[in-house]
């Protein structure tokens, strides 16, 4: 059976991923949507990467915002997406690379024990602006503090050097400025653009499917560019 991985970024859950996660199991692909929020970027990179040893072969892995960061340094993908997520290259972090628009540093609000979470009534424009009231009502409802210093962390592999990669990029994004999305996606294989804002999987879940549908075909050509490199990908 085609696996595909679904990585959430800062503050979101795997919940937010109940659409297409759910419409994806219903036209025969197996899903996997692991919980971050492990205190660092190698132990959310560990956890990924244990989701993805699990299957039986190399899946589809995509990654949401910071969880492009994570998705990086996680081996044995058949094919990464990166959707308006950080594509960190040697020494680099999501932090480093910028992008977090002036919007998403306002909507930001500091917790007493060093942790951060977002304020509702900003984080809904910020991150939900396109999708439909009752649905940004729920996301944002969903969204839970983040521990300190997850977007400070560096991979230590850099997957898309390796595997196939697609970038999309949401070009109406009010967190992560689309022109940065631009040139992280020159590092990938494809690049996509859409009209959305920076959570389709909420706004227009079906975006998602389709393009998942579209590349899960193709990873029998991933393992083959990892196995013609010489790379081990266990």
């Amino acid at each position: 059976m085609a696996a595909v991985v679904l990585v959430h970024g800062l503050y979101h859950r795997p919940e937010h991923f109940a659409v297409p996660a759910q419409r994806l199991r219903t036209a025969g692909v197996e899903v996997v949507v692991p919980e971050l929020h492990r205190g660092s970027l190698p132990a959310d990179t560990h956890a990924v990467q244990a989701a993805v040893d699990a299957l039986p072969e190399p899946p589809l892995v995509l990654g949401h915002s910071y969880g492009g960061s994570v998705i990086t340094g996680v081996r044995g993908a058949g094919h990464l997406v990166y959707l308006a997520a950080f594509v960190p290259d040697t020494g680099e972090s999501a932090a480093g690379l910028g992008g977090a628009s002036r919007q998403l540093r306002d909507a930001i609000v500091p917790e007493p024990d060093g942790a951060t979470s977002l304020h509702p009534d900003l984080a809904i424009d910020t991150l939900y602006g396109d999708c439909p009231e009752p649905l940004a009502t729920r996301a944002v409802g969903l969204l839970r503090a983040q521990a300190p210093g997850c977007g400070r962390g560096v991979p230590e592999h850099h997957s898309w050097k390796h595997a196939p990669s697609t970038y999309v990029v949401c070009a109406q994004d009010r967190a992560i400025d689309p022109g940065v999305q631009r040139k992280m996606a020159r590092r990938c294989t494809h690049v996509r653009e859409w009209r959305t804002g920076h959570s389709p999987f909420v706004a227009q879940p079906d975006l998602i499917v389709d393009l998942l549908l579209e590349l899960l075909p193709t990873l029998g050509d991933g393992l083959r560019i990892i196995q013609g490199l010489g790379v081990s990908e266990p």
